[in-house]
């Protein structure tokens, strides 16, 4: 359904834009319809970049995002009104989504303007109404509110309601129950897999592994914009390959034992990488040749990537490095 080949966002920094800050390298998965997948990292791994590219906030400066086999960068005019009919994205803070001088369901108001223009207001009203209650909200309670009188939980399904009126396909779900309490977060994830049972297709863009095992099928792994693993689930979470994806796993508190703070991460000087692995700074398994090669995501199993010297088929790491200096020239990094 929706495809990433190759996708990189550069910023141009420094004096006169002479340097490039890739905010996201060289990214490739799909999500089929129908299909949960879960983007997760830490702040600044790219995640929110990948979903803003999606819905065309951002655009793209290195490969494509394709929908139904056809590149979203060409959508203009009502093909790209159509994309967005199909394509919606919730985010972190519903607050921000709001004008606090406006009743909350004005967004209803500007939806109808905008794409339903010739349904009659008795009947759209009607429609809203059920989608409200379609994502448990009671519109007796909830409409003709101000923003500052509903919950964060209540602006939050308000958004997905708006989403639904459009008979979205496709949902970038953007970290959108971070800011919600306990109670409110299994009821806004009861009601994602409803929809996911429906029909629809998520992005869920978090950084709590919890959230993302109860929820979606297949993972994506970011660290610093890029995928160091990828692939089913239950085979990310049972059997972790990457050092960072480790990490997170340690870092998952549990009520069957104490917390205890993960293995010291090594300090390695700067001036050794040159280019090389993005982790190599915080690697406890790190290799010399990590500071100047970069692997490619290798399969190792059935549905499960991982971007690692250790994993790839051409070294030997675990033994003796089967590092080469024809192999530097190849990666282009020596």
């Amino acid at each position: 359904m929706l495809r990433l080949d190759n996708v990189s966002k550069v910023y141009r920094i420094g004096a006169f834009g002479g340097k490039a800050l890739y905010a996201v390298n060289n990214v490739s998965f799909e999500v089929h319809k129908g299909e949960v997948v879960s983007l997760i990292g830490e702040s600044g791994s790219g995640k929110s970049t990948i979903g803003k590219m999606i819905l065309r906030l951002l655009d793209v400066t290195e490969g494509k995002i394709t929908y139904n086999g056809e590149d979203i960068s060409t959508f203009k005019g009502e093909t790209l009104k159509n994309y967005y009919r199909q394509v919606q994205g919730v985010f972190q803070d519903p607050f921000s989504s709001y004008n606090p001088i406006f009743k909350a369901d004005r967004i209803f108001e500007i939806l109808r303007e905008e794409f339903f223009p010739n349904i009659p207001i008795p009947e759209w009203q009607h429609r809203v109404k059920n989608a409200l209650v379609s994502v448990g909200l009671n519109p007796a309670h909830v409409l003709n509110k101000y923003p500052y009188q509903l919950s964060g939980g209540q602006l939050q399904c308000f958004l997905i309601a708006r989403a639904l009126l459009l008979d979205i396909q496709f949902l970038v779900a953007d970290e959108i129950i971070s800011m919600l309490d306990a109670s409110t977060r299994i009821d806004v994830l009861n009601l994602l897999a409803d929809l996911k049972s429906r029909g629809l297709s998520i992005l869920f863009i978090t950084h709590d592994l919890s959230l993302a095992y109860y929820i979606s099928e297949r993972a994506v792994i970011l660290y610093k914009g890029y995928v160091v693993e990828r692939g089913a689930v239950e085979k990310i979470f049972h059997t972790p390959l990457h050092p960072y994806t480790r990490m997170l796993m340690d870092s998952i508190p549990r009520l069957d034992r104490k917390w205890e703070k993960g293995t010291t991460l090594l300090e390695r000087k700067i001036e050794e990488f040159r280019g090389g692995c993005p982790y190599y700074e915080r690697c406890p398994v790190a290799e010399k040749i990590c500071a100047i090669y970069r692997p490619s995501l290798t399969e190792v199993d059935t549905d499960h990537f991982v971007a690692c010297v250790h994993y790839e088929p051409s070294t030997n790491l675990l033994g003796a490095p089967a590092y080469t200096e024809q192999r530097t020239s190849q990666s282009g990094l020596g």
